[in-house]
């Protein structure tokens, strides 16, 4: 049984390129080597037949030849001097000849009186010119001319050069000619071999076939993939950038080789785009988006690049969001039902003491004050979703020692909110800014005991109210949603009234402050205001207005320092 036999891998492309350029470079040297060649061939020729064309005519106007043909016997003055003239100018013969053909001088002298062996009729006719003829001597490229002594033509002069003399001229050439193609034949092949050898690295030895395939695949990956792919070069320019990461950057297709520095990015986005070291897990805000930000330089490669993915973290965000809400209302339920029970027992402790009145009066004015709340807030506020925060947000104060109160003037009817508005980015804002006033509302209660304080029991600071206390006011009309948040915590320092809303911000330290950021980025998206001043109470307080009609979703943010 033969096995079959392994299917030979194609060759690299840099192989083939390499192949193509040998055999092209083999070509063009060739190429040019016969050219030159044939150029050379016609150039000897050309010199040759000027050669002979030359001492033909200076033979013929010799009056020194003329005056020799004159005489009874023309040959004995001739041969000498034709003899020279061969010798001196290196052609193969000159023959002088009467006008009927018969040899007066021959490098033969056996040839003299013998019949010329080429054509005569164009010279007999008083022409110059040139022929290649066989002759006595082999083949040979000649020139016949005419004697003239006055008017009439006494004889005839052919001077010639032997083919074989001028073709090893040609041959001489030919080897420097051969050297030259050789030199340049080696010399571009090594040429060729460095330069394949470099394209070999870069493509790491891949084939067409293997490359065009990793092209595809790669546009393919590029489109498919859901993160976003962010690729900078050492430069800091775009080099590539894929559909997701153009959308959740905000940028129009042609961001492809622009400088992240021109982006119009938010300066914390654009400095880790800049940065060169790692980042992991960096937690970005944009207009619209919340976007989680790795990045990691390019070791390889002449210049130094970034690889950065984006994830869009808005969703999960908001989630994060209401799941902290949820927990947090839960908790408060799990301690208003310990409390709870511990009023059932003081309720079932005054019956069994037989006052009954007295059980029946506490039970009543717990149900009210926790009723009351509960009627206010829905009947104030219609929309499901902020009452339910409202509600639990109002616990987990509770559960703090805050008092939340909602407004009088607050009313938002059934309706009253467009569909086209999130409750999500509701539940963004207002729980956001609640959380905030909670904080600072708290913490403006010193849990340091005071003259004749009750040991355990927070004390009000001097000048704030007895209990701490956030307002929240909600209120839809005019065409406008209106939800203000007031506090009586100490209030924002003016000096950083202008950084509040910037990621990161935060008197609670590191690892906070991105709330007021999200509020910010959920206004933005509806194309609302969020502005920033003293409240009543001396605290903080926050006023966002929302349109309830389509808006030009443009930010405005007013900041307003503290007085």
């Amino acid at each position: 049984m033969r096995l079959p036999r392994p299917r030979t891998r194609p060759r690299s492309l840099a192989g083939q390129l390499f192949a193509m350029q040998v055999v092209l470079v083999a070509a063009v040297v060739a190429g040019c080597a016969f050219f030159a060649y044939a150029s050379g061939s016609a150039q000897a020729k050309e010199t040759a037949t000027r050669q002979v064309r030359t001492a033909a005519l200076a033979i013929a106007d010799s009056p020194s030849v003329r005056e020799a043909i004159r005489t009874p016997d023309p040959s004995a003055a001739l041969q000498p001097y034709a003899e020279k003239v061969r010798k001196d100018t290196g052609i193969a013969f000159v023959t002088i000849m009467s006008p009927d053909r018969i040899r007066w001088t021959h490098p033969d002298a056996d040839q003299i009186g013998e019949p010329f062996l080429g054509h005569t009729a164009r010279a007999l006719r008083g022409e110059t010119f040139a022929e290649t003829y066989t002759g006595t001597l082999g083949p040979s490229i000649r020139v016949v001319t005419p004697i003239r002594d006055g008017g009439r033509i006494t004889g005839l002069v052919s001077a010639g050069i032997t083919v074989e003399r001028v073709s090893s001229q040609v041959r001489a050439q030919l080897g420097a000619l051969g050297l030259a193609a050789g030199g340049a034949l080696a010399l571009g092949g090594i040429g060729t071999y460095v330069i394949n050898a470099r394209l070999r690295r870069h493509t790491h030895g891949m084939n067409a076939a293997e490359l065009s395939r990793m092209h595809d695949y790669h546009q393919a990956t590029l489109h498919a993939v859901r993160e976003g792919l962010l690729m900078l070069d050492g430069r800091r320019r775009i080099a590539l950038i894929n559909d997701a990461g153009r959308e959740l950057l905000g940028l129009e297709p042609g961001a492809v080789g622009r400088r992240v520095a021109d982006l119009d990015l938010p300066a914390p986005l654009t400095g880790a785009l800049l940065a060169s070291e790692e980042r992991v897990d960096e937690l970005h805000l944009t207009a619209d988006r919340v976007i989680v930000v790795n990045t990691r330089p390019v070791v390889g490669g002449e210049q130094r690049g970034t690889v950065v993915t984006l994830r869009d973290h808005t969703e999960l965000q908001a989630l994060s969001g209401e799941l902290d809400s949820e927990r947090g209302f839960t908790q408060a339920l799990r301690s208003q039902a310990h409390e709870a029970a511990n009023r059932l027992h003081t309720v079932v402790s005054l019956i069994e003491l037989g006052r009954a009145e007295e059980a029946v009066g506490f039970a009543t004015a717990e149900l009210e004050l926790a009723q009351a709340l509960t009627d206010r807030v829905v009947g104030a506020v219609a929309e499901p979703v902020l009452a339910a925060l409202l509600l639990g947000k109002a616990a987990q104060a509770n559960e703090r020692g805050v008092e939340l109160v909602l407004a009088d003037d607050s009313l938002i009817d059934d309706g009253a909110l467009p569909a086209t508005m999130p409750p999500r980015d509701l539940v963004t804002i207002l729980g956001n800014l609640i959380d905030n006033a909670v904080d600072a509302a708290s913490e403006a209660v010193t849990d340091m005991p005071g003259p004749g304080a009750v040991p355990g029991r927070r004390q009000a600071v001097p000048g704030r109210a007895a209990r701490a206390r956030v307002t929240v006011t909600a209120l839809a009309g005019e065409g406008e949603l209106l939800l203000r948040v007031a506090d009586t915590g100490p209030g924002i320092d003016p000096d950083d009234a202008a950084e509040v809303f910037d990621r990161g911000w935060s008197t609670h330290g590191a690892g906070r402050g991105i709330g007021l950021a999200l509020v910010q980025q959920a206004v933005h998206r509806n194309a609302g205001t969020v502005a920033l001043d003293r409240g009543p109470d001396g605290g903080a307080r926050f006023t966002v207005r929302l349109p309830l009609a389509g808006g030009n979703r443009t930010t405005h943010t007013t900041k307003e320092a503290t007085a």
